[in-house]
């Protein structure tokens, strides 16, 4: 919703963002008032809402002004811009009191014919009442566009939604999900997480506490361009040996393709393809190296990293109907060694399930919260340390995090997470997860 209001907000001729209202979700309603001083164009509203990925049915348009006619052509002249709308169909004969010269309210269906120099607005419209005097304090009223609708859309907003004005309720995105919606088109979101996790193996324990930064940019309906940058502080204690440390995990760049969307009424259905590269950027050294009685392999998975270069990509889903959503995504890591370590190559599987508890009564966007409840399925290969195979690193895990999303502005959301292990078929060299805490934001730009 929020993707739309500012596709519409770049017109020369629309107003400010946050005068731009969605007022009907389920019906795709939405309506701006246009500058007084500027002529409004319906292709030019309908070519802006098509390069940000939508398709504009229909438009209703209010005009008020002077009523001319010429010949068998009536027109009405907007009071301020003094821009001329072209008027067809019976609408305005089959109204008492439509006299030319007169001053006059018109609603009706707005549209552009013609091209070039040869374009013209032209209202088909309802009938028309005769409009008070203007006041005399030489104030007018300016032609508003009250009833643009959105009904048809061929791409809604990922907003909380993220992003839904056919009625598709999307959230922004799941949580620990890879979501197959996009962020604002020419826009972007800044999500900033913190992540507590404890770990253990025997009496080795590990405290985690991450701070990821997710940046996201839209240039195109289909394309976003993504970056992660983890910054970790991470405490280990076994027995009477405590230690720790902190630095900058690696850097991971992406880009994400949404190849299929279909709206439906109250409905949204869409897939993207992702990939990614993970950069040797983080920090290689693992708090306690030398004090601790680990295994290299132990004491290498202490670092923020997981090895060097390594590429990332995956296929995500998600489809919603009224209130409740369901998403999931598969996929794959190949690892590369960083000064003779390495995790597995890793496959995984993660399902989001979603549901809008707030507000019962879902007209405007705003205010939801979103209860959540996803999995996540992991499969880790055998890692390497010093070029060579490290029996007892597999691993297969799988978790539930219920969650919950407060969407407190279109462009602000709140969530939260825990992620509470299910089934842990870990080798003996593997970290075994306890808990997962997850706090975050996404601020939509």
């Amino acid at each position: 919703m929020f993707n739309i209001q500012k596709a519409v907000s770049r017109l020369n001729f629309a107003p400010k963002l946050n005068e731009i209202e969605i007022t009907d979700i389920k019906n795709g309603i939405g309506g701006f008032t246009p500058k007084a001083d500027k002529p409004a164009s319906f292709a030019a509203l309908k070519e802006t809402l098509k390069k940000a990925g939508y398709t504009l049915a229909s438009a209703t348009v209010v005009v008020s002004g002077k009523l001319e006619r010429d010949g068998t052509i009536w027109s009405i002249t907007a009071a301020t811009s003094g821009q001329r709308f072209f008027l067809e169909g019976n609408g305005v004969e089959q109204s008492p009191g439509a006299e030319p010269n007169t001053e006059t309210e018109i609603t009706g269906d707005w549209k552009t014919v013609g091209e070039g120099k040869n374009t013209r607005e032209v209202i088909t419209p309802l009938p028309v009442k005769r409009a008070q005097q203007p006041p005399n304090d030489g104030t007018e009223k300016a032609a508003s566009i009250t009833g643009t609708e959105l009904t048809k859309l061929t791409e809604l907003v990922d907003v909380i939604s993220g992003e839904s004005l056919s009625g598709s309720p999307l959230p922004v995105a799941p949580i620990r999900t890879t979501s197959p919606g996009l962020t604002v088109y020419r826009g972007g979101a800044f999500t900033p997480r913190y992540i507590y996790t404890r770990q253990q193996l025997g009496a080795l324990r590990v405290d985690r506490h991450t701070l990821l930064l997710g940046f996201s940019y839209t240039p195109t309906p289909k394309l976003q361009l993504e970056a992660e940058i983890p910054v970790t502080r991470i405490s280990v204690k076994e027995r009477s040996v405590s230690a720790d440390g902190e630095g900058v995990g690696n850097i991971t760049l992406s880009g994400k393709y949404r190849f299929f969307r279909k709206v439906e009424e109250w409905g949204d259905r869409q897939a993207a393809v992702r990939f990614g590269l993970e950069l040797p950027t983080g920090q290689k050294g693992a708090p306690g190296e030398g004090r601790l009685q680990a295994p290299a392999f132990v004491s290498g998975q202490l670092s923020p990293i997981s090895g060097g270069f390594s590429p990332h990509a995956d296929l995500a889903y998600s489809q919603a109907k009224g209130r409740l959503i369901f998403g999931g995504n598969i996929e794959g890591v190949w690892r590369s060694e960083r000064d003779g370590f390495r995790t597995g190559h890793e496959l995984r599987i993660n399902t989001d399930l979603e549901y809008i508890v707030f507000p019962f009564k879902y007209d405007q966007p705003g205010g939801e919260v979103f209860a959540i409840l996803e999995t996540s399925f992991i499969r880790r290969g055998t890692g390497r340390v010093s070029g060579a195979a490290a029996p007892g690193s597999r691993s297969t895990e799988y978790y539930l995090a219920p969650g919950i999303q407060y969407a407190a502005h279109p462009r602000f959301v709140i969530e939260a997470s825990v992620q509470l292990p299910v089934v842990r078929d870990t080798g003996p060299l593997v970290l075994r997860i306890e808990r997962s805490v997850l706090l975050g934001i996404r601020f939509l730009y």
